[in-house]
């Protein structure tokens, strides 16, 4: 993987709906692909795992409050 921010377009705008599964085939090739080599974007996908992983914990209750 490359740690290199400057390298290349990033994906982190698709990121969420990646990890939603709301991509195209090609979409979702592409952001894997990606993700196998660029450091910055691996990491930002972990978070954005983490985020919606986290909101499935949410019941209706916890977001009237």
């Amino acid at each position: 993987m490359t740690a290199d921010p400057g390298e290349g377009p990033h994906m982190r705008h698709v990121l969420g709906a990646y990890v939603l599964d709301a991509l195209t085939a090609g979409e979702t090739r592409t952001v894997s692909c990606h993700l196998q080599s660029c450091d910055r974007c691996a990491a930002d996908y972990v978070e954005a795992a983490e985020a919606v992983s986290l909101l499935a914990l949410l019941c209706e209750e916890d977001l009237l409050e």
